[in-house]
């Protein structure tokens, strides 16, 4: 049985597939379509100006030997013939100029002169009309010479009076060999031309080679297509910049994050997103990996990396989540610890009225119970009745368990009074749980650590203030402990620190107020938040002033 035979393979015409070729032959072929369509639109008039100075030189000619008086005269005096005076001085002229014939005729257009003898006394055999009735002719005509360029004009005697006409007559076979022999020379132009040309579009095709690292423009076009799936696809956010600092590309996640659009393409990253740390991280002014910045409520993490042509790309992640769950890790630790603490000091409490009971110290006993719930239902109880807000209180009661754990005293002043009218209740909790906190680890280890939270309403405006008798922080310090990623605290196992105290003036800023930070009295540090509008209604109850906490016995 016979092997079939394979298809045979069909030569595939077109186009090469890399980008340096297809650019190399589509320059060439420009190049030498200019060449040729400059070469002919040159030949082309250069046809008619041959022509036309052939016709005026045998009109030139004509004009010199009709000025002749002698020639007139001879017409006149003279038969035709062969070897006539007309005739001998036509054949001189003709011989001088190199000019194919020169007729002399008269009115009747009888030749009295011709480069063939034999035509002298014939009539010419084009018509001398126009040339007799005192017109000068120029044209391209067949007579019995061949085709030749012509001149005729009337021969006049000396009174003026037209006797006859002189035509002479140019070889058109010499005007075409003039054009002819100008076509090389033209040629060789052309060519250099051209060879410069395909030598600058060999050059250009070797920088778009380089510069495309030799692709083919299917796979430029599936680049594009990936990097736009790429960009707009993935969770993370892309700023391209060019070089001069200005945003040229966003992707959809970055304009969430940003909470900017497409209108800042084209915009410095001042432009687009206003001053501001998260700005100076885009436009390269801080420098590093794993910036922190905030926009807005979120919580970012930015990096950012130059590119060859002097622009940059900028990748931006939302850790606010991360970090929101960071802290609650930290404040989780913080309740573990307290209740682990309880826990034990619950189980000394236990056998302590265990042994009261077993001693039958009843008394003893009733009032030993009686002191330990009267401790925590004092503390709860101090801070429900002058903060009626639930979600800030019950904040406040663990912050104050937390605080005892550590051996901090949380004191809240006498002249806390906040009505349950906050608009933005979470708000303010993340504001207050953040101070708390810096206060707490400001004071830490330290002998009588004591922390006082102030929240108070003015009209519709709340004032908080957390006071601590930590070591306080320098004047040249004190507008940097708001800026996004500083902080002299160790970082925690979970992430980085400062952000907390951004937040709290972020938060501030957005409902008006402000946030600051100054020196307590007595010496530690006392953050100061004020919030218009965070109270709803006008009948607030108005601030009370009442004397100041006492200070703890030393």
């Amino acid at each position: 049985m016979s092997r079939p035979t394979p298809p045979a393979r069909r030569l595939r015409l077109g186009l090469p597939r890399r980008m340096f070729s297809q650019v190399l032959l589509m320059q060439l072929a420009i190049a030498a379509g200019v060449t040729v369509l400059a070469t002919g639109l040159f030949l082309a008039p250069l046809s008619n100006q041959l022509d036309d100075q052939a016709m005026r030189r045998a009109l030139a000619i004509a004009q010199t030997t009709a000025e002749q008086p002698q020639i007139a005269k001879d017409l006149q005096t003279t038969p035709y013939s062969a070897d006539g005076p007309v005739q001998k001085e036509a054949e001189r002229i003709r011989k001088a100029t190199k000019a194919e014939y020169v007729v002399i005729m008269n009115k009747d257009g009888v030749r009295w002169s011709h480069t063939d003898p034999e035509e002298i006394g014939a009539k010419v055999s084009t018509d001398p009309a126009r040339a007799l009735a005192g017109e000068e002719v120029m044209e391209i005509d067949e007579g019995t010479l061949g085709r030749s360029a012509r001149g005729k004009v009337p021969l006049r005697d000396s009174d003026g009076t037209i006797i006859g006409a002189v035509s002479v007559g140019i070889a058109y076979d010499s005007v075409r060999a003039r054009l002819i022999h100008a076509i090389p020379g033209l040629l060789a132009y052309a060519g250099g031309a051209l060879a410069v040309g395909a030598l600058a579009a060999w050059l250009i095709s070797r920088r778009v080679q380089r510069q495309t690292r030799d692709l083919a423009f299917s796979d430029i076009s599936a680049l594009l297509a990936e990097r736009e799936a790429m960009l707009h696809g993935i969770r993370e956010g892309v700023v391209a910049l060019d070089r001069t600092g200005r945003v040229r590309l966003l992707n959809d996640e970055a304009q969430r994050l940003l909470g900017i659009g497409d209108e800042a393409v084209g915009r410095s990253p001042d432009e687009a997103l206003g001053a501001g740390r998260t700005a100076d991280v885009l436009a390269g002014r801080v420098t590093g990996t794993d910036l922190l910045t905030v926009r807005g409520q979120r919580v970012l993490i930015a990096n950012r990396m130059p590119t060859d042509d002097g622009g940059a790309v900028a990748t931006l992640r939302d850790r606010t989540e991360l970090e929101q769950l960071g802290r609650e890790l930290d404040s989780t630790r913080g309740l573990i610890d307290a209740l682990r603490a309880q826990d034990h000091e619950h189980a000394n409490r236990m056998h302590t009225l265990l042994g009261l009971l077993e001693l039958e110290m009843y008394d003893d006993a009733v009032e030993f119970v009686g002191e330990v719930v009267g401790d925590h239902r004092a503390t709860a109880e101090q801070v429900t009745e002058k903060i009626k807000d639930p979600l800030l209180a019950a904040l406040l009661v663990g912050k104050a368990t937390v605080a005892a754990e550590r051996g901090v005293a949380l004191w809240i002043s006498d002249r806390t009074r906040l009505p349950d009218r906050l608009i933005d209740p979470r708000g303010i909790v993340t504001v207050v749980g953040n101070l708390v906190d810096n206060a707490l680890d400001a004071v830490g280890g330290k002998p009588h650590a004591r922390v006082e939270v102030e929240l108070r309403a003015e009209g519709r405006t709340a004032v908080l203030r957390v006071r601590d008798t930590g070591p306080g922080i320098p004047a040249e310090q004190r507008e940097l402990v708001f800026t996004e990623g500083w902080s002299t605290k160790k970082p925690p196992a979970h992430g980085k620190r400062g952000i907390g105290l951004s937040l709290v003036r972020r938060l501030a800023e957005r409902q008006g107020g402000s946030a600051a930070v100054t020196e307590a009295d007595g010496g530690g540090a006392e953050f100061v938040v004020v919030l218009p509008e965070a109270l709803a209604g006008d009948d607030l109850e108005p601030a009370l002033t009442v004397p100041a906490a006492p200070e703890e016995e030393s």
